[in-house]
């Protein structure tokens, strides 16, 4: 048995058995960043907790292994149930038998993940206790982030330099554990200076740290294995500026139905969708997401939904008292997709037809959000293969609502509080960037307008954002402070949310663009005088879109676009914008330029903090300082050689230190005569200076006994001279103070 291992089972920890903990626990949190996108907010907390808690309890517990384990479950029992009850999975009520009874009921899965987390925390600790299996501890690590890093779309450079960051804290902790076990004498004398090792550790990390961050793009010289395999089967792979694989990722545009994880990237499909002949050109609006969680959209909270049928006039709960135009809509789907819902203007006021056919299949009007959703056959789902709706599409007066204050709006059309939620961890950055964007804005409508404006004017539109430049865990802030690029998803959720932090009720809304102009629109036909003109889009898969709804009390919901490229009729500060039938992503298609993908080093190194840098920098000076002032004498010495042409001998030495003490005397008053021998100086100067008079004389010794005395001078002999100047250097000081 090891020795650590004998300390564990008697009860005694060393201060390496902490520092253990400490690079396990840190190793641990890499993983938790890795899994936060895909956890649920209590699992992270709950898992973060579970490390923290063991780790103090194995510190700090003076008990044997068993008693320490029973304390640390009954803890673990503690920070579960009040994580549960933190996030509401539950909310106890009842006697205490009953509480008892609904905590047992919604431990899973929560306490599978408190188990594990805590087992293979005690595991590693256990387990990992040679230099040898640090090292292969790490390089699963290492490599499994690594095969993460170039499978997933997350990026996790970030989190394989901590783990390498904690490796070496690791080794270094087990270096001098080995070195107190075998040599205690020596590492007692280190403890008395313990300084000494810890500047040679911070010289060495600040090394390394300022060698990163200057280290010179160098684009790999061998192919990885994973580009070879793509490239010998006939895939494309690529390879970014930064040696990372640029892997397209697998998902196509269209109707998402899932929008609790936004982000990530796509490629554009012009699979044709639907078919849509109108009198107004318009987005078809399919469903809204009122509860942003930090990663996207939930569902929950939609409000009550009713039977509804072809003919019956849909009333909408918010619908303003503004007029509206008459928009007709006869839509013919391209594909045998099922959708949960029929898409149409905002808003529907009535279905006139499905399937050519007045009578209808069972429908359900949502008149909170205007979302009319399909009722299918779970055996053999159908989709409506043709309806034609009816929308109500709200005229406003710009100018108008432009003045209209945050009481003139709300007060007597107040909106439901769910279009103003924000987390509990909303980032207060994001929070503070509105509030600077809109500090000129008097009225709701010029905030969401100037919100509106800073969107569209500094962040690129793309269909496949850079994730590798993410920091924050959540959404809108790793959009608008790390990654500053993205598509409609980032831009909208973006600006419903600042909207909110601004007290604007708001909404997420998905649904379509209006398409392509069809060719076979009969725009020539003749018409009658006074007649709607009626042309039909084409919407394929790349015209899935998602914008933001913004509430202005008795105006209604008024659909607001904030993705570059893209024209929204309403609340536009874009006059000069002609609407154009083409698809909307035309412009979108343009290939991105390799410098926009292929980070500077500016943003490579922008993962190290700023006073990180400034912090190893100053110590690598004060080190070479240091180690100038250390090797002075050699220094000197070794410019004498450079003028002599030759190594110095130990008596050119010895004249040398006493030039250089008789010109610091000389500095202090002690002046020679040019016909004064060293002697007489000597013997004058120690009548002035009788506190130095016997170092005087001790070097004017060494200095005849050097240049008169057949004996020949050693290097102790100069060595002793500088000894004895810096004495005399000394007592000068001593006697002018």
């Amino acid at each position: 048995m090891s020795t650590k291992g004998k300390e564990l089972t008697m009860g005694r920890r060393s201060w390496y058995h902490a520092a253990s903990l400490l690079w396990i626990f840190l190793i641990g949190m890499q993983w938790i960043s890795f899994t936060q996108e895909s956890w649920y907010t209590e699992t992270t907390s709950l898992v973060l907790w579970t490390l923290a808690a063991v780790s103090i309890l194995e510190v700090i517990l003076p008990f044997k292994i068993m008693i320490r384990t029973i304390v640390k479950a009954v803890v673990l029992v503690y920070i579960l149930h009040k994580t549960l009850i933190d996030y509401t999975v539950y909310i106890p009520y009842g006697t205490l038998t009953e509480r008892t009874e609904q905590f047992i009921l919604h431990l899973t899965p929560y306490i599978w993940f408190t188990l594990c987390a805590w087992v293979m925390l005690e595991a590693a600790l256990r387990l990992v206790t040679t230099t040898r299996r640090i090292l292969v501890f790490l390089g699963i690590n290492i490599i499994s982030m690594g095969i993460l890093d170039s499978f997933t779309q997350i990026p996790l450079w970030i989190e394989i330099a901590w783990v390498m960051f904690a490796g070496m804290g690791w080794l270094v902790c087990q270096h001098f554990r080995n070195f107190e076990l075998q040599y205690p004498q020596g590492w007692k004398r280190i403890i008395r200076h313990p300084y000494k090792i810890l500047a040679n550790i911070a010289i060495i990390f600040s090394l390394i740290i300022v060698a990163s961050v200057n280290m010179p793009e160098v684009p790999p010289t061998l192919t990885d294995p994973y580009t070879a395999w793509r490239n010998y089967t006939g895939s494309s792979a690529s390879q970014t500026g930064n040696g990372t694989l640029d892997i397209p990722t697998a998902t196509e545009s269209g109707y998402s139905r899932e929008d609790n994880q936004l982000g990530g990237g796509f490629n554009f499909d012009y699979t044709p969708v639907m078919s849509v002949t109108t009198n107004e050109r318009s987005y078809w609006r399919g469903e809204t997401r009122a509860e942003y969680t930090g990663t996207g959209w939930d569902d929950r909270g939609r409000g009550a939904t009713e039977d509804v049928e072809a003919g019956q006039a849909l009333e909408n709960d918010e619908p303003g008292n503004v007029t509206t135009k008459q928009v007709t809509q006869k839509v013919t789907m391209l594909n045998d997709n099922v959708y949960p819902i029929l898409f149409g203007a905002y808003s529907i006021s009535e279905v006139t037809s499905v399937n050519g056919e007045a009578n209808s299949d069972r429908m359900l009007w949502n008149s909170a959000q205007a979302e009319l959703h399909v009722v299918t056959d779970r055996q053999q789902p159908q989709y409506p293969k043709t309806y034609t709706i009816v929308s109500e599409a709200p005229v406003i007066v710009e100018d108008e609502l432009r003045t209209k204050s945050f009481d003139d709006l709300y007060t007597s059309n107040p909106a439901d509080d769910m279009y103003l939620q924000l987390p509990s961890r909303f980032p207060d950055r994001v929070t503070d960037l509105a509030a600077e964007i809109t500090a000129s804005a008097n009225t709701p409508y010029e905030k969401v307008a100037l919100l509106q404006n800073y969107l569209q004017q500094n962040f690129d539109y793309t269909n496949n954002p850079d994730l590798s430049r993410k920091v924050s865990s959540d959404f809108v802030e790793g959009f608008l402070f790390d990654i500053r690029e993205g598509y409609c998803d980032y831009f909208s959720t973006a600006l419903v949310m600042m909207a909110r932090s601004e007290g604007i009720p708001a909404r997420w809304v998905k649904g379509y663009a209006p398409g392509q102009l069809s060719l076979n629109s009969d725009m020539q036909a003749p018409r009658q005088p006074g007649a709607e003109i009626e042309t039909t889009y084409t919407v394929t898969n790349a015209d899935a879109h998602s914008w933001a709804e913004v509430y202005f009390g008795e105006y209604g919901w008024i659909p607001v676009e904030a993705t570059p490229g893209f024209d929204m009729p309403l609340l536009t500060e874009q006059p000069d914008v002609q609407p154009v039938d083409e698809p909307e992503e035309q412009p979108e298609e343009e290939p991105v330029k390799e410098e926009e993908q292929t980070p500077t080093p500016e943003q490579a190194s922008s993962s190290i903090p700023a006073f990180v840098i400034w912090a190893a920098g100053t110590i690598i000076v004060l080190w070479v300082a240091y180690m100038f002032w250390r090797n002075r004498l050699s220094l000197r010495f070794f410019l004498l050689r450079l003028r002599t042409g030759g190594p110095l001998t130990p008596e050119q030495k010895v004249v040398a230190e006493t030039e250089r003490w008789i010109r610091y005397a000389k500095r202090r008053g002690l002046t020679r005569s040019g016909d004064e021998t060293l002697r007489e100086s000597v013997t004058r100067w120690s009548q002035v200076k009788p506190a130095a008079a016997a170092t005087l004389h001790e070097l004017l010794a060494k200095f005849e006994q050097t240049r008169y005395s057949p004996a020949s001078v050693t290097a102790d002999d100069w060595k002793a001279v500088y000894q004895t100047a810096s004495k005399l250097r000394k007592e000068l000081k001593a006697e002018r103070a």
